[in-house]
C-alpha cells in the first residue's frame, strides 16, 4: 500500500480565486490486490457439481466450473485433486487464457473446440508472483480441462465426447 498526494486547484472562470486543496490518498497496487484474494482450501471443490465425462475413450470424473464464479474460483488454493480433473465449460466458443495465480498445484490444461477436437494443451506451473505467466488457447475454445501435471499423458487422443450430455 502506497500513499500519495493528491492535489486539486479550482480556478473559477472570470475571477482571480483560486483554490487548491491537498489531501493524502492510499492506493493499492495490482501485486497488492491479488494478495489479499483468499484462495479456496481444498473442501471448496463441494461447491462443484461432479460429473463423469468420456475424454479419449476414458471415463473421468470431473468437477464443472460453468459459471463466470466458478471459472474464476477453479483450483486456487487446492492443494490435491480428488477427481480425475476440472471441466470449464463457456457459454459459447471464445479466446480464452488462463493463468496460474493463487493455484498450488503443477496442473496440465487442454483447450477444446464445440465438435470436442483439441485447440491447444499447456503444463501450467504455480505462480504466486504478479504478474503470472498467462496461457493463451491456440484458437477459440467452449471447453478447457484441467487435471495434474502428467494426467493427460497415458490417453491416445485428446477428444472430449460433447455427445455424452454430461
Amino acid at each position: 500500500m502506497a500513499v500519495a498526494a493528491l492535489t486539486i486547484s479550482i480556478v473559477a472562470c472570470g475571477t482571480e480565486t483560486v483554490t487548491t486543496a491537498t489531501t493524502s490518498v492510499e492506493t493499492t497496487s495490482y501485486a497488492d490486490s491479488m494478495k489479499k484474494m483468499v484462495p479456496a482450501s481444498p473442501d471448496d471443490l463441494a461447491a462443484f457439481e461432479r460429473v463423469d465425462i468420456a475424454l479419449g475413450g476414458e471415463k473421468w470424473t470431473v468437477a464443472v466450473a460453468d459459471t463466470r464464479s466458478l471459472r474464476s474460483q477453479g483450483l486456487m488454493g487446492v492443494t490435491e485433486l480428488k477427481v480425475d480433473g476440472m471441466l470449464f465449460i463457456f457459454e459459447s466458443s471464445v479466446q480464452v487464457s488462463f493463468h496460474m495465480q493463487d493455484t498450488l498445484i503443477p496442473l496440465d490444461i487442454a483447450f477444446f473446440a464445440d465438435d470436442g477436437s483439441l485447440v491447444d494443451r499447456f503444463t501450467m506451473t504455480p505462480c504466486n508472483e504478479v504478474p503470472c505467466p498467462i496461457y493463451p488457447a491456440a484458437g477459440p475454445a467452449r471447453y478447457a480441462i484441467e487435471t495434474t501435471a502428467g494426467g493427460f499423458g497415458e490417453l491416445d487422443s485428446l477428444v472430449l465426447d460433447v455427445a455424452s450430455g454430461w
